[in-house]
């Protein structure tokens, strides 16, 4: 069975999918490494829509307390 051939996430190069290939989906340890880091520094960030805080709570959970 032929293995499917992908890019690599990082560099482009195309990789084979297989279990011999231990750095898949990338096509090194070095493009491994350099996706872990930027990982690890944040730069990659699910971006956040904004809401109104006001709007996000209702309006019976705002009343005091009391005890």
């Amino acid at each position: 069975m032929a293995s499917k051939l992908v890019s690599c996430p990082q560099c482009g190069t195309g990789v084979e999918w297989s279990t011999a290939n231990r750095f898949r989906p990338f096509c090194s340890e070095r493009c491994k490494m350099i996706d872990l880091g930027a990982w690890a520094t944040e730069r990659y960030r699910v971006p956040l829509e904004e809401t109104d805080p006001q709007d996000s709570v209702p309006e019976a959970d705002i009343t005091p307390r009391t005890n």
